[in-house]
């Protein structure tokens, strides 16, 4: 019997829809996503390596050091060949060398040139950090915000805004301390008789006493007469002699990680640190204070800017410090005092998000007593120190004021009688103390912000730290007995 083939036909139709149905809508089926391996967007990215930065000095005997951030490429600063060479600060108005343009000649050709005018070597939106160069002793860091055209020689003049460290160090981390070379420090005496001497790595040495000191240590000697008490004698005339020495370092630190907001950095610091020692004395009947002011001598002035290499980038530090004498006296009392001290000191500031810019104070100094003479009730402190700023490209970042001291205090009285004949007794009790000490204060300052932190609301103050320790003490009575004076005969 004869089979329509369209009734086999529609039966295996229905067969295969039926295992597709069966197969494809199952639910203990794995399915496709089940199966294959997650994609690149589910795949945790491993996290970026922060480029860590050396803080070295820059290498001395060398061209000017310059890194340019290129606005082009959005990224940290690079070295560059490009040199500043003029800038003026009040204008903000910059020349710029690259020895890679073609100097004009003296005799230009007549015919006319087909080649393309050569394009500028900076570009508005770039940003340089450069060493100390003509016109900008505390170095540069500025933005190009017009390329205004070329002089004559083929250099490039810009004008310029002032920038901020975090534009050309970026997402970089940087830490270190770094020595500064006593022999670069400019000093200016203030008074006569002021004596310098240092001695650097190398084994150079300068000065009366450069051969005893330390390598890296800067040293200055003074003597200076200061006032003496009205109706004193002549033998209590009062002065001061001794000397300062210290060996300064420079610590930076930058973060860069993005721990803060924006483009701000995570963290920072700035500050000076280093070794101190110091011998004086004090002899004779210092003048009372005015009006309750201490009697305050500068001697010298002290000035140096060194360039820090940080990874590329090369950041200027200017330092400034004032040594000087400071007499805080009664007018009553006279001593014959000296005291030898040494330790270290650390200032500075330091930046996070987490407290935002806090002060850094710390000082070790101890003394000890060479001579201890008093005599009379009274008091007085004289102090050997000096007075710093630390800034950044020609701002004034921290300042401080170390003044380590020796003060006496004393009690006396005295009882005495004289008989017709000149002959007596005088007894006198009394005690006597000295003090050993060092006073350290000073401020954050507002110019801080050039890391491009948050802008400073105040200054904060380093917090006054003071330290005293007992250096020798004396008491007890004594009788003396009077003469009258001897008759010459003639």
């Amino acid at each position: 019997m004869h089979r329509p083939k369209f009734k086999s036909h529609a039966l295996l139709s229905a067969l295969a829809l039926a295992a597709v149905l069966t197969t494809g809508c199952s639910t203990t089926s794995p399915t496709v996503t089940e199966t294959a391996p997650p994609t690149a967007a589910e795949s945790p990215e491993p996290a970026a390596v922060q480029e860590q930065l050396a803080v070295v000095a820059a290498p001395s005997g060398t061209a000017t050091p310059t890194a340019v951030a290129d606005a082009g490429e959005a990224g940290p600063a690079k070295k560059s060949s490009l040199k500043v060479a003029s800038y003026d600060r009040k204008s903000g108005r910059a020349v710029i060398s690259s020895p890679s343009v073609t100097k004009p000649t003296a005799k230009p050709s007549r015919s006319p040139s087909t080649a393309p005018a050569p394009q500028p070597p900076v570009t508005v939106g770039d940003i340089i950090a450069s060493a100390p160069a003509p016109g900008a002793p505390d170095g540069v860091l500025a933005e190009v915000t017009e390329v205004v055209g070329s002089t004559e020689d083929g250099d490039t003049t810009v004008a310029t805004e002032p920038a901020k460290l975090n534009s050309v160090l970026g997402a970089r981390k940087a830490d270190g301390t770094v020595p500064v070379d006593p022999s670069a420090v400019e000093v200016e005496p203030l008074l006569k008789g002021v004596k310098v001497s240092w001695a650097k790595t190398g084994g150079l040495r300068f000065g009366p006493e450069g051969a005893k000191l330390p390598l890296g240590s800067l040293r200055i000697d003074v003597g200076a007469a200061v006032a003496t008490a009205e109706g004193a004698p002549a033998s209590a005339a009062a002065s001061v002699e001794g000397f300062v020495q210290l060996a300064p370092e420079v610590a930076f630190s930058y973060d860069g990680s993005g721990n803060g907001t924006g483009a701000s950095p995570g963290g920072a610091l700035l500050g000076l640190s280093g070794d101190w020692a110091s011998q004086w004395s004090l002899k004779g009947r210092a003048a009372g204070s005015t009006n309750g002011q201490p009697i305050r001598i500068p001697f010298a002035e002290l000035h140096s800017d060194p360039v820090i290499q940080v990874g590329p980038i090369p950041v200027v530090v200017n330092l400034d410090l004032t040594c000087y004498i400071q007499v805080n006296a009664d007018g009553r009392v006279t001593v014959d005092v000296e005291q030898d001290l040494k330790g270290d000191f650390r200032v500075g500031g330091s930046f996070s998000w987490a407290k935002g810019w806090t002060p850094v104070s710390e000082s070790h100094m101890r003394g000890e007593p060479l001579t201890a003479t008093v005599s009379a009730a009274g008091d007085v402190k004289a102090a050997l120190g000096a007075e710093a700023t630390v800034g950044l490209y020609g701002t004034v970042g921290v300042t401080a004021d170390l003044a380590p001291y020796v003060r006496a205090h004393a009690d006396a009285s005295a009882e005495g009688s004289l008989d017709g004949t000149g002959t007596g007794a005088v007894t006198a009790a009394g005690s006597y103390a000295l003090y050993g000490g060092v006073d350290l204060t000073g401020s954050l300052q507002f110019q801080l912000t050039i890391f491009g932190t948050p802008v400073l609301g105040r200054k904060i103050p380093l917090g006054a730290l003071h330290h005293e320790w007992l250096l020798s003490e004396g008491g007890g009575a004594a009788t003396a007995t009077a003469s009258p004076p001897t008759k010459t005969t003639g």
